[in-house]
């Protein structure tokens, strides 16, 4: 059998093109003593990966250039050799890169079950957006009943689930979305109180507005502009979480940090950057919980699923141009 791979070929600058991958077909090697081989069904499309191109310092290693690009996947296992922990048959979540199959010892993955939740799901609200979302609103955020929380990006995969959260929490949720569509998705579908539409009004009047008392927790997916007009409106004691910055990643030129800063001086408050990663220990305890709300209805996962591989950039580039809705998604074996 060959495996269809997304290699990465050079580092972008500004948005990825049509020479940043290279689509190829390789061998798929035997395995050894106590690994595995998995069919991905599913492929996790996610704005961090755009981070893990640049060749900088940051919290992962960079992708090197020859690599098949990383990717958060689940599928099937098809194949064993003697593996302690997984057999033919199991579904398994982990981090094996865009391609159709993936041999592994198992380190990081853990089986899933398909007959409680659609296998996306594993990859987006029970996933790492999802963990994101649960530790990064009440581990970093803090949130408490009566809060007002702003969350950009709040129609994605993370910042859906954020105010829904909140909204769970007993919050007033404001969302920031691109869009009349993605706004009316956020308040008539997932319950938030109140959207604003950045491309459509002025970000600092539109915030006054619904956030007319400040903000207690704002949970920043953009950064730009918006983190700025954000930071202006902090009430006393407020908490920053900086969760993504999708808005300066594809710069081609150095990054706007915010030049509101002075308003976490004045108003007491804090800004905390959060990387999913750290809270891993407990991820099975946040899946349960949520779990258990979206049995009970309280919170809604979506899933916007592409398929094939040979799509990968052009779906990718999604994530950009704000032409999703969820979690971006891509199916990439026929016969999932």
């Amino acid at each position: 059998m060959n495996n269809k791979q997304q290699i990465l070929k050079k580092r972008p600058v500004g948005l990825p093109d049509e020479d940043t991958w290279e689509l190829q077909s390789n061998p798929i090697p035997e395995l050894n003593k106590g690994e595995v081989l998995i069919k991905q069904h599913y492929i996790s499309l996610d704005p961090a990966m755009r981070g893990w191109m640049n060749d900088s310092k940051s919290y992962i290693e960079p992708v090197q250039i020859g690599d098949v690009m990383r990717a958060g996947a689940v599928g099937e296992v098809i194949k064993s050799n003697e593996h302690p922990k997984f057999k033919v048959g199991d579904y398994v979540t982990g981090w094996s890169g865009v391609q159709q199959y993936a041999v592994t010892d198992g380190t990081n993955w853990h089986q899933v079950d398909p007959s409680l939740a659609p296998l996306p799901m594993y990859i987006g609200t029970l996933g790492m957006p999802g963990m994101t979302a649960y530790f990064g609103i009440l581990e970093v955020g803090k949130i408490k009943e009566g809060d007002v929380v702003l969350v950009s990006g709040a129609a994605g995969a993370v910042g859906s689930i954020v105010g829904q959260i909140a909204k769970i929490k007993g919050c007033r949720v404001i969302g920031i979305a691109g869009g009349e569509k993605k706004c009316k998705y956020i308040v008539d579908e997932l319950g938030f109180d109140g959207a604003i539409d950045y491309k459509a009004e002025n970000i600092h009047t539109a915030i006054k507005r619904e956030c007319s008392k400040g903000i207690d927790v704002y949970f920043d997916n953009v950064g730009g502009e918006i983190l700025d007009a954000a930071l202006g409106r902090l009430r006393m004691h407020a908490r920053v979480v900086i969760c993504g910055a999708i808005s300066q990643y594809n710069n081609k030129t150095a990054i706007k940090g915010p030049s509101n800063y002075l308003s976490l001086l004045v108003n007491r408050a804090t800004m905390q950057g959060m990387v999913v990663m750290d809270y891993a220990k407990d991820y099975r305890k946040a899946a349960m919980e949520m779990g258990g709300w979206i049995k009970q209805g309280k919170l809604k996962s979506k899933e916007d699923i592409y398929e094939g591989i040979e799509n990968f950039r052009e779906t990718f580039l999604r994530l950009f141009s704000g032409d999703k809705m969820g979690k971006l998604v891509l199916k990439v074996i026929e016969d999932a």
